[in-house]
């Protein structure tokens, strides 16, 4: 079983390690859902890959379509549309029980399935929006699992970009390039925290910025984040120390008068126990 305290420092200072992004997401979904049996949905994904590779013949784009007819159509992978912000569409094994996800979960089913079944499929993150491209030598296939595996031209990746976000985007090469995993993870457990601090569950959002922490341990902006929600946490010793720490690494910080107010507040509530 995957180690998250050796796997995440390792992607921090190799962001493209080679480790399995099912294992590591499922590894992940853990701490949520404790009796996640990863082993288990690591061989559903590797049944879903033997059951369509045989059909994977023809060219590129041919493979692809096939790939995403036989996840989208028959196996039912969808985007959750109703329920977006849902954490559980974040979770790798909710998703795969559920069928449904969100752009980059969905991304993930692709990848993981279309590489166990000998294609190529790699991460890319646009902004606002994530898909997959299968890659052979140097052709490359763009499509979209949030919707249904449709095919992309860069110029639909630039006005899909623009409907999501309101702003121009540029399809250059460069901007379609893989995602590295340790960006991929980075993007995931983004997804949880901005939903768990929405919903002020802040108890999972400390857990879920402790995981980021270890993914970029030089941001000072998840100490300051951390601390902030530490102290909502109810945990104001350790928010002192991320809170201070981020006012000495960041010093001319916009925030700065903000994040000198939840230090004083969090130090108020310490001398108080004392």
């Amino acid at each position: 079983m995957m180690n998250l305290d050796e796997a995440l420092p390792l992607l921090a200072r190799e962001p493209t390690a080679t480790l399995d992004v099912a294992e590591l997401a499922l590894c992940l979904a853990r701490e949520e859902y404790p009796d996640v049996d990863v082993e288990a949905y690591l061989s559903e994904l590797a049944a879903l890959a033997h059951d369509v590779r045989p059909r994977l013949r023809g060219g590129l784009s041919a493979r692809v379509q096939v790939l995403c007819r036989y996840l989208f159509h028959e196996m039912g992978f969808r985007g959750n549309t109703q329920a977006y912000y849902d954490p559980r569409n974040s979770y790798f094994n909710e998703v795969l029980d559920r069928r449904t996800g969100i752009p980059l979960t969905l991304s993930l089913v692709a990848i993981t399935v279309g590489g166990r079944a000998g294609l190529m499929v790699e991460g890319v993150g646009l902004p606002g929006h994530f898909v997959v491209k299968a890659v052979e030598g140097n052709r490359e296939v763009l499509f979209d699992p949030f919707h249904e595996g449709r095919l992309l031209a860069p110029r639909e990746c630039e006005a899909l970009v623009e409907q999501v976000t309101g702003s121009p985007f540029d399809a250059t090469p460069e901007a379609l390039a893989a995602a590295p995993l340790q960006l991929i993870v980075v993007r995931l457990l983004t997804n949880l925290k901005a939903i768990y601090l929405r919903t002020s569950d802040f108890g999972r959002a400390v857990r879920i910025i402790e995981r980021l922490r270890q993914l970029l341990p030089g941001d000072p902006l998840q100490q300051r984040d951390l601390g902030a929600t530490l102290l909502h946490a109810g945990r104001a010793g350790p928010a002192v120390d991320y809170l201070a720490a981020y006012l000495q690494a960041v010093p001319d910080a916009e925030d700065e008068e903000a994040v000198q107010q939840l230090l004083r507040k969090a130090r108020g509530e310490v001398a108080r126990w004392n």
